[in-house]
């Protein structure tokens, strides 16, 4: 991986540690969207390397202590040709193979991925079937699984070969998105897992299976309300682990994406979402560099998915952030 500025990488990393367990007192100014660290022990442990690399990837993964059983399945997003800044497959390799894990995801509504022939076609030429068994969860149809505390949702349409799995490691590129704000652990479980048409229906907050148009804040709760019904489905069986490089303001669903004006941050792995996503926002608020991911994610909002994942149960947005490097 080619980075800028490793002393000021170096300096940004030391500062974020700082940042998210000082104490109320000490917090940033109110324009940050975590105002309230703490070094609880009781709370949800997030560790983070800086080292972007297979390597440094499996040690993050070994860090959170677990060993997933069964058929194992690593939700990543394949990218849209030509250039998007989705996880390379030379990247994800050794984690995929240490796991035995089959490579899944869905189609997308539009673009190269909106069909089983077209989305194997980018799946195979950005290399994943090289690496692992590669599963498109809705290339059979979907499946409806409930959600019990919705405010805009009842249910969440994913893949029906999502059942064929036991346990999901939830594998993310964190960067901006032109209408989430941002796009980490949390959206790549609920818009990433879901059916087309169930991306459709949490895009536009409950109204219809087509499209992606409808009301920012009510998209914003669908994401989280999607999560609490694949989390309560797999019964917890599932980890986080967000890569934070290449931070565009724009997604991996887009074919041309904006160039990254900010450092590449490090990989962190929690079991929570909502504290991983939450720990990776705080470090894109702490760099010297990161007012263009900012101002992506404010315009849109985006921090309402955390507050409403936070506020309905998926996880917590304190947290304690543990580097594993020497």
């Amino acid at each position: 991986m080619i980075r800028k500025g490793t002393i000021l990488l170096f300096i940004t990393v030391l500062f974020a540690i700082f940042f998210v367990n000082c104490s109320t007192a000490n917090a940033p100014p109110s324009s940050s969207p975590h105002s309230e660290p703490s070094v609880d022990d009781s709370l949800p442990i997030v560790y983070m390397t800086t080292e972007i690399s297979p390597e440094g990837l499996v040690a993050v993964y070994r860090a959170l202590g677990v060993e997933p059983t069964g058929r194992i399945a690593v939700k990543v997003h394949t990218g849209e040709p030509p250039n998007s800044n989705y996880l390379r497959a030379d990247l994800i390799k050794d984690l995929v193979q240490l796991l035995n894990g089959t490579i899944v995801e869905s189609n997308a509504v539009s673009g190269h991925r909106a069909s089983n022939a077209m989305h194997m076609q980018v799946a195979k030429d950005h290399g994943f079937l090289d690496i692992a068994e590669f599963d498109l969860l809705d290339a059979e149809g979907e499946m409806s699984l409930p959600i019990m505390v919705g405010e805009v949702l009842t249910e969440v349409f994913v893949g029906a070969n999502f059942a064929n799995y036991d346990y999901y490691v939830v594998l993310s590129h964190f960067k901006g998105h032109a209408s989430a704000g941002y796009g980490g652990a949390i959206k790549n479980l609920a818009i990433g897992s879901a059916s087309a048409p169930g991306k459709s229906l949490i895009h536009s907050g409950g109204t219809r299976r087509t499209g992606y148009n409808g009301d920012q804040d009510r998209f914003l709760k669908g994401m989280a309300e999607a999560s609490t019904g694949i989390v309560d489905y797999l019964d917890g069986n599932l980890l986080y682990i967000n890569v934070m490089n290449r931070l565009s303001v724009d997604c991996d669903c887009m074919g041309n994406p904006r160039e990254p004006d900010m450092h590449d941050i490090g990989i962190l792995a929690s079991l929570d979402p909502v504290a991983l996503d939450q720990a990776c926002i705080d470090l894109v608020y702490a760099a010297e560099d990161g007012q263009s991911l900012i101002k992506r994610i404010e315009s849109r909002n985006g921090l309402h998915t955390l507050e409403h994942a936070a506020a309905i149960g998926l996880g917590s947005r304190e947290y304690t952030l543990v580097s594993i490097d020497d």
